[in-house]
């Protein structure tokens, strides 16, 4: 099972998520520390591809606190690779160039074998009325949920 360690709520508010995929990340040593101390934050990350690599930018992940001044410590807001497959990459560049594409991450976690791994999203920006159609379908489910529950309990 999988632990969750950061997710960028804000990326399912502003966009549409039209397809989702794994990709690894390349961390020092004090960054996995610090990832796996839940210190990270990826409300502004996005990811890009440059001359056939993938890259996160934006993300935030703080300084390891324990961290000996001899080694130093990491830059917190540094550009990180991405580890994808080939084919992986040329889709993401194919599909990020058509109109209204971008690359972003939904959530960093640890899977199984202890790696740290990031869910990235091809997403399509919402205008302002499909947010608002978002909260008010939200609303709706959240009061006809609320009605279910007086019922079931016999009100």
């Amino acid at each position: 099972m999988s632990e969750t360690i950061a997710v960028n709520r804000r990326a399912r508010h502003d966009y549409s998520i039209d397809e989702t995929l794994e990709a690894g990340i390349v961390l020092t040593g004090t960054e996995i520390k610090s990832v796996r101390a839940h210190k990270v934050n990826l409300g502004d990350a996005y990811a890009r591809v440059e001359h056939g690599e993938a890259w996160l930018i934006g993300a935030h992940i703080a300084p390891y606190e324990q961290a000996s001044s001899q080694r130093g410590n990491h830059e917190p807001k540094r550009t990180r690779k991405l580890l994808l497959h080939r084919s992986e990459i040329d889709e993401l560049v194919g599909r990020a160039r058509q109109k209204g594409q971008t690359i972003v991450p939904l959530r960093l976690y640890i899977n199984d074998r202890g790696r740290a791994k990031i869910e990235l999203g091809l997403a399509r920006g919402k205008q302002l009325h499909d947010r608002r159609r978002d909260i008010a379908e939200r609303d709706a489910k959240r009061d006809m949920d609320r009605e279910l529950a007086g019922v079931r309990r016999g009100r």
